[in-house]
C-alpha cells in the first residue's frame, strides 16, 4: 500500500471500535465533534507525504515494494541515515507545534526499534523475533497509525501486580489457545486511542520473578473483539479556534484500555512471561523511540520560547533586565536541547549504549524541567492578562468591541491580536489542555524521581568517583 492519504487515514477510523466518553459509546469517531479537529491534524500529517514539496524529506523507497513509505520506518545505518530521520521527525513535530506527544512517528520509532532487537527477543523463542520483524513490515506497508498502552492500572503502588487485592486487574496472560494467546484485565495510558489503528502492548514496568503473566508484549487492531476503550472527557468543547487555539486542534485523547478475554494472534505475539526481554528490549535497540521524544520535547520548548518572547513584547516587559534574563534563560535551555539531538543523533548512528543514556537523561530530566521553567516564565510575565481574555464573540458585539480595542491594546498590537495572543497562552497553561500538557510531560517517562534514580546506577557513576578517588590518592591521569 505504501502511504495513505488523510482521507484514507480518516475512513480507516470507521471500524466499528469500541469507545466510550462521558458515559457515552461512540459508534463512529470521524462524526464525533469533540475529535473532529484532532482527526482533521492527523489527517494533514498523512497528506503532507504526498505533498511533492516534502515527499522526499518524509519518505523513502520501501525495500520490499519500492514504493514510497514513512521514513519515520527507516532502519538508519549511517549517521547521513539518522540525520534524515531527525529532519523528517523534526519536520512533523514542527508542523504540530510540538504539542503532540504521541505523532505517528512516535510508535513508528518504537516498532523500528523493536524490529532492530528482534534477536535479543526471539532469543529464547525465535519465533517472537520473527514476529516483530514481520510487524515492523506491515506497519511499515499500509502506514498504520499506531498507540500504545503501557501502565498498569493505579490502585496500589506499594505492591506489583500479582499482590494486588485484585491481581487479575492488571493485565496477564489467562491461557494458551490453538490461535494464540488470551489475555484479560486492563493498562493505561492509551494516549491518541481513538485516532489509532492499532495498539501496542509494551513492557513499561520493570518485571521480577513471579510476574511473569503480566510480562507481555504484543499489538492487536483498535477493533479486536473484547478490547474497549473508556477515554477522559474531550477537552475540545466546540469553542472557535480563537478562543482554544490549541484545544481545537491537538488534544490527543488518553483512555484506559480493557481487556475482556482478549485472544491475541500467535503471530502478533512478541513477549510472552520471557523477564528479560520485557526488561531490557529498549536497552538493545539503536533508541529511535527516545530521539524522536526528544525532538519532539525540543520542539516544543522552542514554541514555548518564541510564546514567552511573544508575550513578554506585547506589554512592553522586554526593557527589564530581569525579564530579559528570563527570557534568555528559555532561549538557552533550547540551544542546549538543539546541541543534544545533534550530539545524540549522531551517538544512535553509532549504535553506541551510552547514547541511550544521553537520550534518556535529556528527555527524563533536562525537557521536562526546561519546559516547566518555560511555563513558569510565561506565567510571571503575563500577570492578570492571562486571565482577562474576553471572547471572539465579544469583539463581535457593537457595544463592547470599542472598549475592548481600547482598554486591551498592546505597545504594538491591537486589542484582538492581544487578546487572541494572551488566549493561547492560557490555552496551553491553564485550561484543562494545557493543565494536561504540563502534566504528561512531567510524567512522560514515569514517576521523574524513579527516572532520575536510575542514573546514579548508572555505570558513569563509578567513572566520575573514580576522579575523585584519584585526587585524593594524589595519582596523576
Amino acid at each position: 500500500m505504501g502511504i495513505r492519504t488523510g482521507r484514507e487515514y480518516r475512513e480507516s477510523l470507521r471500524d466499528g471500535r469500541t469507545i466510550y466518553v462521558n458515559g457515552e459509546r461512540i459508534k463512529d469517531v470521524t462524526t464525533y465533534p469533540p475529535f473532529q479537529g484532532t482527526i482533521e491534524t492527523v489527517a494533514g500529517l498523512y497528506d503532507l507525504q504526498h505533498d511533492p514539496a516534502h515527499r522526499s524529506l518524509l519518505t523513502y523507497p520501501s525495500p520490499t515494494t519500492g514504493e514510497p513509505v514513512s521514513l519515520s520506518f527507516l532502519l538508519a545505518e549511517t549517521i547521513e541515515e539518522v540525520e534524515r530521520r531527525r529532519r523528517a521527525e523534526e519536520f512533523r513535530a514542527e508542523a504540530t507545534f510540538g504539542l503532540m506527544g504521541r505523532l505517528p512517528d512516535f510508535m513508528n520509532a518504537l516498532v523500528t526499534d523493536a524490529a532492530a532487537a528482534h534477536a535479543f527477543l526471539g532469543q529464547h523463542e525465535s519465533r517472537f523475533g520473527q514476529n516483530v520483524v514481520r510487524y515492523y513490515e506491515q506497519c511499515r506497508e499500509h502506514d498504520w497509525c499506531l498507540t500504545h498502552t503501557l501502565v498498569d492500572p493505579q490502585i496500589d503502588r506499594s505492591k506489583g501486580p500479582a499482590e494486588q487485592t485484585d491481581p487479575e486487574a492488571a493485565l496477564h496472560f489467562v491461557r494458551d489457545t490453538a490461535r494464540g494467546i488470551m489475555v484479560r484485565g486492563a493498562r493505561m495510558l492509551s494516549t491518541l486511542a481513538p485516532f489509532s489503528n492499532e495498539l501496542w502492548v509494551g513492557p513499561f514496568y520493570p518485571r521480577k520473578r513471579g510476574e511473569e503473566p503480566y510480562t507481555l508484549c504484543f499489538a492487536v487492531p483498535m477493533d479486536t473483539p473484547g478490547l474497549k476503550f473508556i477515554c477522559r472527557e474531550a477537552y475540545d468543547s466546540g469553542r472557535s479556534a480563537f478562543d482554544r487555539p490549541l484545544s481545537s486542534r491537538f488534544d490527543e485523547e488518553d483512555a484506559l484500555a480493557v481487556f475482556d478475554d482478549v485472544l491475541v494472534p500467535w503471530e502478533r505475539v512478541f513477549i510472552n512471561g520471557d523477564i528479560e526481554a520485557s526488561n531490557y528490549m529498549l536497552g538493545r535497540a539503536p533508541g529511535y523511540t527516545l530521539l524522536q521524544a526528544v525532538i519532539r520535547g525540543t520542539v516544543k520548548l522552542r514554541f514555548m520560547a518564541g510564546l514567552a518572547c511573544h508575550v513578554a513584547e506585547a506589554i512592553g516587559r522586554t526593557t527589564a533586565p530581569h525579564v530579559q534574563a528570563q527570557l534568555g534563560e528559555v532561549v538557552a535551555n533550547v540551544e542546549l536541547a538543539n546541541g543534544l539531538i545533534q550530539a545524540s543523533a549522531q551517538e544512535v548512528a553509532a549504535s553506541r549504549r551510552d547514547s541511550l543514556r544521553a537520550l534518556a537523561a535529556t528527555l527524563w530530566v533536562f525537557i521536562p524541567q526546561a519546559q516547566m521553567r518555560a511555563a513558569e516564565v510565561i506565567r510571571q510575565l503575563s500577570g492578570s492578562g492571562l486571565i482577562m481574555t474576553p471572547t471572539e464573540q465579544d469583539f463581535r458585539n457593537p457595544e463592547i468591541a470599542p472598549y475592548l480595542e481600547k482598554y486591551l491594546q498592546g505597545k504594538e498590537l491591537d486589542a484582538r491580536a492581544r487578546v487572541q495572543l494572551f488566549k493561547l497562552a492560557w490555552d496551553m497553561l491553564g485550561e484543562q489542555f494545557g493543565s494536561r500538557q504540563l502534566q504528561y510531560e512531567w510524567f512522560y517517562a514515569g514517576d521523574p524521581l524513579f527516572t532520575r534514580a536510575r542514573f546514579y546506577h548508572s555505570p558513569s557513576v563509578a567513572q566520575y568517583k573514580s576522579m575523585v578517588d584519584r585526587l585524593l590518592q594524589g595519582k596523576a591521569l
